[in-house]
């Protein structure tokens, strides 16, 4: 039953959001593993299609931003104002208090705003003025970026990639689903005549059955070996973080989820290893431009490498 919600969950995305059967799929599994999710291509290929028609969807409330370099934390997360009739503060909350947040061009603010959204993707929660409040549940952040622009863009550091489960790549549609795109939007935008298929309750009993998803003792210690061997490779500065493993344990949990399964198969783990890894390794000498394409090399040639367990 579980696996049908998801696949109408799919099913109804990909009716805005055409030839692009992989990043929807690996875009659900970000959600049911509870993570956040970096869209990084060029303009004007369907990144904020994609979280629209994911909130629509899903039922769940959703705020676009729009980041920019004059963008202040308060506009973020909230601030407090003064109310002269009780003399005390009431906190107005900002746009993140929601249940999907499409950061817009993130790496066009500034690493202060970049920063300020730290706490509420790994603790689901902000502090203002000294007071935790707590974030909406179901809680996603889909953030998206121009890799091949680069004046006036503050890249993202290490440890804010590192909060992001994947890093994925819409790319360019094929001819065929090129045409159906140009088609279907004689009459409007697709992503408007969606229709919710489930709701936030039930995004969030669908999270919990994905943590209980079994993992074998043999592949905990094979994702943690890709991990290992990443930290030593001669060609990285960087490897992969224990946070970094524990992410990829539980997408390839939500993998197995997607597929019907309540157990991870080998293939479960290879095929979101460079969604989930790329981004949180660091090449030796390679311009920032080409790291992802050759952090993806590296991590190809270590899943040929190391040994699959039977």
């Amino acid at each position: 039953m579980s696996h049908d919600v998801v696949r109408r969950i799919i099913a109804n995305v990909e009716n805005a959001v055409l030839g692009k059967q992989q990043t929807i799929k690996l875009s659900v599994v970000a959600l049911l593993a509870g993570g956040h999710i970096l869209l990084e291509d060029a303009p004007g290929l369907g990144k904020t299609s994609l979280a629209r028609a994911l909130s629509k969807t899903l039922g769940c409330k959703f705020v676009r931003m729009q980041f920019t370099p004059d963008l202040l934390p308060s506009d973020i997360l909230g601030s407090s104002v003064y109310r002269p009739g009780t003399s005390d503060f009431e906190f107005r909350p900002g746009p993140i208090f929601t249940n999907i947040l499409l950061a817009d061009e993130i790496n066009r603010t500034t690493p202060r705003n970049q920063s300020a959204l730290l706490e509420a993707m790994s603790e689901r929660q902000v502090s203002v003025d000294g007071i935790t409040h707590k974030l909406q549940e179901p809680f996603l952040v889909i953030a998206t970026q121009n890799p091949y622009e680069f004046e006036g863009t503050y890249p993202l550091p290490e440890n804010q990639l590192d909060r992001f489960m994947m890093c994925l790549s819409v790319g360019y549609p094929d001819r065929k689903s090129e045409l159906e795109i140009l088609q279907k939007h004689r009459s409007g935008q697709p992503v408007e005549s969606l229709n919710a298929v489930t709701n936030a309750d039930e995004v969030l009993q669908l999270q919990k059955q994905v943590q209980a998803v079994t993992v074998d003792t043999s592949l905990a210690e094979y994702m943690l070996e890709l991990s290992v061997r990443t930290r030593s490779h001669n060609e990285l500065t960087l490897g992969v973080s224990t946070r970094g493993t524990l992410t990829l344990y539980r997408a390839a949990q939500a993998v197995a989820f997607c597929e019907g399964r309540n157990y991870v198969i080998p293939d479960d783990i290879k095929q979101i290893v460079i969604p989930v890894l790329a981004h949180r390794i660091v090449c030796r000498g390679i311009l920032k431009e080409g790291h992802r394409q050759r952090a993806s090399q590296v991590l190809k040639t270590l899943l040929d490498s190391v040994s699959v367990p039977s």
